[in-house]
């Protein structure tokens, strides 16, 4: 019979897209780098590209468990005990962040005098529900929803450029102050947000319906969207010109308020926010079932005995920012200044004790 617990490698890929995508193109990532940030997001998908490479060759060579369970295995029970709760607070506080943006972007578009405290506890209340359904809702939601995103995008981009907003000599020129500038941008920023957050894959990679990795649907995946968000940031500036894009709290609203002279449609604005709205609510959603799927596997414990307590938690907590200015300000300072300690550091010691248990194993036999 089938599992319910199992996933196939087309969800998986749907999935890593959607949950990709997120709030990425609400920002100018890079803004550093002024007219180059688009490479600076090159260079970051090139090292995210790298990372991803370790996490799948981590999760081949411990086929059959997840993070979790990795973290028991090679660290001990009570260091790999401290690691995956550390784990499962850091994808909570994860999820919160983007709740907030959730709210944020709510009070600034659609529902400006709607108490941002309801429209949180609907968004949270939404992902506890589908989590609570189990992993075959939980997958099946970016199957519906990636293709409905992509189309928005395509029209939208399609009316920029036959309104002939895009002009890219903004783009120009190329490499103006060298290198450093990019790589300054994108190390380790862009990596941190939003390539290196595939780490949340090392806990469900384990749900594919085969063992180990679907390699090709995972790099297939990641590249597309990668091309998909380097061109989005190439857009922001085309239409806005690096100063403006840099500066604007959310470039590509902005950079579609530009199609308003268009008169026979109006508000295209709610168009993005909606797109953003899926892509943040998926990205939340995910990280709360990883956390709640952490603790599960820490406590041995029913997922649905997790969910509502974890839920109240990240709600509460994106209340502990004082504003939309303090939300960004820790998010793209302090918090991505972590992530390199979830995303590469504890994975680069898993990987050593592999290679040093693979050794050790050969050398007594």
């Amino acid at each position: 019979m089938h599992n319910k617990e199992q996933v196939s490698a087309l969800q998986l890929s749907f999935m890593i897209m959607l949950f990709e995508i997120g709030s990425t193109p609400l920002f100018l990532l890079g803004a550093k780098a002024k007219q180059d940030s688009w490479l600076a997001m090159c260079t970051g998908s090139a090292a995210g590209l790298v990372l991803l490479m370790l996490l799948m060759w981590i999760q081949y060579r411990s086929r059959h468990n997840d993070l979790i369970g990795m973290l028991a295995l090679h660290f001990g029970k009570i260091a790999g005990s401290a690691l995956g709760g550390m784990y499962s607070l850091y994808f909570a506080y994860q999820s919160m962040r983007n709740v907030r943006d959730l709210g944020e972007l709510t009070a600034l578009t659609m529902l400006p005098n709607s108490p941002m405290s309801v429209t949180m506890l609907i968004f949270v209340g939404t992902a506890l529900y589908a989590i609570w359904k189990g992993t075959e809702v939980v997958f099946r939601l970016p199957e519906v929803l990636l293709p409905v995103v992509l189309s928005f995008y395509a029209v939208l981009v399609l009316l920029l450029g036959i309104m002939g907003s895009l002009d890219f000599n903004h783009l120009a020129p190329v490499f103006e102050n060298g290198f450093k500038p990019i790589a300054d941008a994108a190390l380790p920023d862009i990596v941190s947000f939003p390539f290196g957050q595939m780490i949340v894959f090392l806990m469900l990679w384990s749900l594919w319906d085969k063992p180990g990795v679907p390699v090709k649907s995972t790099v297939t995946a990641y590249l597309l969207i990668s091309i998909f968000l380097i061109f989005m940031n190439a857009l922001n500036i085309a239409v806005l010109g690096p100063s403006i894009a840099g500066t604007s709290q959310l470039p590509f609203l902005k950079t579609v308020r530009t199609l308003s002279s268009l008169k026979f449609i109006e508000r295209l604005d709610i168009l993005v926010t909606i797109q953003l709205f899926i892509g943040l609510l998926i990205k939340m959603m995910l990280f709360y079932f990883c956390s709640v799927k952490a603790l599960t596997g820490l406590t041995g414990k029913s997922a649905k005995w997790w969910v509502f307590p974890v839920g109240a938690v990240i709600y509460g907590a994106s209340f502990l920012e004082r504003d939309y200015t303090q939300h960004i300000a820790i998010g793209l300072g302090p918090s991505l200044k972590i992530d390199p300690v979830f995303q590469v550091a504890i994975p680069l010691l898993l990987a050593v004790s592999i290679l040093l248990r693979s050794w050790f194993a050969r050398s007594s036999s």
